[in-house]
């Protein structure tokens, strides 16, 4: 049975920081590509961030230098440490798992980040 399930998210003043985690199971976690993605009211799911089995990892535009991506394969995690938070990141912040053809999605987690 395959579980994808975040945690860490909550209200956060701008400028501050929130580390995301991501616990995933049922499928071959080191041999898969992780990645974050966020979706704000109204708008599209975008990719946040994303690392592959050999720890390369990718950024979106909006949160280079801010957000970094990591990954534990003996705990089957992936975390997303924010930093620098801007009230345009408040959303709901997805994990998801790639193996092969096949997408394992998370339920999600709200990031709201406001004075």
């Amino acid at each position: 049975q395959v579980q994808v399930v975040e945690s860490g998210g909550g209200l956060v003043q701008p400028g501050g920081s929130l580390e995301l985690s991501c616990a995933a199971s049922g499928f071959p976690f080191s041999l898969s590509i992780m990645a974050w993605y966020r979706q704000a009211p109204g708008k599209q799911r975008d990719l946040v961030a994303v690392i592959t089995s050999g720890l390369t990892t990718n950024y979106a535009d909006s949160v280079k230098g801010r957000f970094t991506i990591s990954r534990d394969n003996a705990k089957n995690t992936v975390t997303l440490q924010m930093n620098s938070l801007k009230p345009e990141d408040t959303a709901v912040y997805y994990c998801k798992g790639r193996y092969l053809f096949s997408d394992y999605w998370g339920q999600g987690t709200q990031v709201t980040v406001s004075s």
